[in-house]
């Protein structure tokens, strides 16, 4: 680049950006990599706190609130205000189907699922549920741990993204607002005062959670190449090879963002999808094919029978969780409500930048059923191959989690590496986790560069490659200095607060789309009295 683009480009940097979010953002995160860099000790500390008291004082309210999210999506889907559109009446969607669905599905938890696909449904085969009254390793212990994994990845994991996207896509769209998470208070504190201390502090809130949200990604992500390095090759690298991985996983998606949504997220999303097609059928192939079908089948009925029962069931103080004591709704359920909550921002924010031209209804349904549907066969091959594995004693998965310190991150490679072609699934297994994170990657720092920019659609590099620089930090220092229990933590505080917010969604949306309903009727009876067909059949 020369010395003018170089110039050009900073200027185009510095003319776009929203001091007031991206120097908050900014400088409070900067702050925190610091203290964990200068004072570790202090800060895990005070993060463990911070932790303790959400989970313990305020758990029965992640639960609530997103069991009141599924409700309203299933309505939105379900409902009439499921033929509002996300822009002109007559305008075609802005991609076609496939790729929208790649992209949405691999910007959201997808990383997150390939990293705990083998190893969630193990845990809780050992660990069961206090809900589920099973015995450890029996086997209704395996269809308990499949059904608790469906509820964990289903419908409420992808709930809140769809929650937060579509409010954003309908005033952006419908009213030429801001592509930010603010919009969504539009209706409440006016349009016209998106630039207000109220808006901001939304703005600013969201740049938080996703931080928390990503770095705990990345550190899981990084985890896993590192423990698969020291599993497969007996190459250990320590805390210096734990910064190096997360770097270069850094590095990676920070080139792809440079590519644009087109370019760079659609092709790689694409092939993401793919892959996970391929790895998942080459596993249930390979694998204990009709144990995975009739384990899987009870779960599912399992699943769609006690969702709500699952949804609001708080426990009664029993131990379990991920090698630690504590409660079990606490060490799994909370931790994956609270880390949804944390990704909905930039997720939300992305699948409205990609909704343009679709209803509620599409979107609704393809952010969650669709997912949903997808997301279920993945964690019923690679969950029920690991309990068979146990189970048959082909392979000592649980045997190899207690060595590794129940390391979450290894559960993966003793399972493939028990199935035909176990070199070549482990492999595939680590590309796929690869390229699946990089889009997530590429779809957080496309929307803190939104939020810190006032909106703008098409961020500059330079912005996205600074939130990607810190979030690589501070997943770095996460994962040096207290590993997977801190990424936990920091999801579940990351997360919190930012329940409040989709929750005001649902509050703006039935607002707005009552008031758009009402509309929609008195257009189409005008309709109607001028051809003659009637309201009612035309609905």
């Amino acid at each position: 680049m020369s010395e003018r683009d170089e110039g050009t480009s900073i200027r185009t940097f510095l003319d776009e950006l929203d001091y007031t979010v991206f120097g908050v953002g900014f400088v409070v995160t900067a702050i925190v990599v610091a203290a964990f860099l200068l004072r570790p000790d202090a800060a895990f500390d005070r993060m463990e706190g911070t932790n303790a008291f959400l989970w313990e004082s305020l758990g029965w309210a992640y639960l609530v609130s997103m069991f009141l999210l599924v409700v309203f999506v299933l309505y939105l889907i379900f409902g009439p205000w499921g033929n509002i559109k996300l822009g002109a009446e007559d305008e075609a969607p802005a991609f076609r189907f496939s790729a929208y669905f790649a992209m949405l599905y691999s910007a959201g938890i997808a990383a997150g699922i390939v990293f705990w696909g083998p190893a969630e449904a193990i845990f809780h085969y050992s660990s069961p549920s206090p809900l589920s009254g099973a015995e450890a390793e029996s086997t209704s212990a395996a269809v308990a741990a499949l059904q608790y994994t469906f509820f964990h990845w289903g419908l409420s994991a992808w709930s809140a993204y769809v929650i937060v996207a579509i409010p954003i896509a309908y005033f952006a769209y419908r009213r030429d607002a801001p592509m930010r998470i603010s919009t969504i208070i539009g209706p409440i504190v006016g349009f016209d005062n998106l630039d207000g201390p109220w808006a901001k502090a939304v703005d600013i809130l969201a740049v938080f959670a996703t931080i928390g949200g990503i770095a705990t990604t990345l550190g899981l992500v990084g985890n896993q190449f590192l423990v698969g390095l020291e599993y497969s090759a007996g190459v250990g690298l320590g805390d210096t090879g734990t910064v190096l991985v997360i770097t270069g996983l850094t590095i990676a998606f920070t080139l792809s963002v440079a590519l644009g949504v087109e370019r760079g997220i659609l092709r790689i999303s694409i092939f993401n999808m793919s892959l996970f097609a391929i790895l998942t059928a080459a596993a249930f192939i390979l694998g204990p094919t009709i144990y995975i079908v009739t384990v899987g089948t009870q779960a599912l009925g399992g699943y769609i029978n006690e969702f709500v029962t699952m949804s609001l069931y708080l426990g009664a103080g029993e131990t379990g969780g991920v090698g630690a004591d504590g409660d079990f709704v606490g060490a799994w359920t909370i931790f994956y409500w609270a880390w949804w909550f944390s990704w909905a921002p930039f997720v939300g924010l992305f699948i409205a930048r990609i909704s343009r031209g679709r209803t509620v209804r599409q979107v609704a349904a393809t952010g969650v059923l669709a997912s949903t549907g997808v997301t279920i066969p993945w964690f019923a091959t690679m969950g029920g191959t690991s309990i068979y594995m146990q189970s048959s004693g082909r392979t000592d998965i649980l045997g190899t989690l207690e060595a590794w310190g129940f390391d979450e991150a290894v559960a993966g490679y003793p399972l493939f590496e028990a199935l035909p072609a176990g070199e070549l699934l482990t492999v595939l297994f680590l590309v796929l986790v690869t390229t699946f994170f990089v889009t997530s990657a590429d779809s957080s720092t496309l929307a803190l560069a939104m939020l810190t920019t006032g909106g703008k659609e098409e961020p500059s590099t330079i912005n996205r490659v600074i939130w990607g620089g810190l979030m690589g930090a501070l997943a770095s220092l996460l994962m040096v200095g207290g590993g997977t229990e801190a990424l936990q933590q920091a999801a579940i505080i990351a997360g919190g607060p930012f329940a409040i917010i989709t929750l005001l969604a649902v509050a703006v949306m039935i607002l707005t789309f009552g008031g758009q309903r009402a509309v929609f009727l008195e257009e189409t009876e005008s309709t109607s009295a001028s051809t003659g067909v009637s309201a009612s059949e035309d609905d």
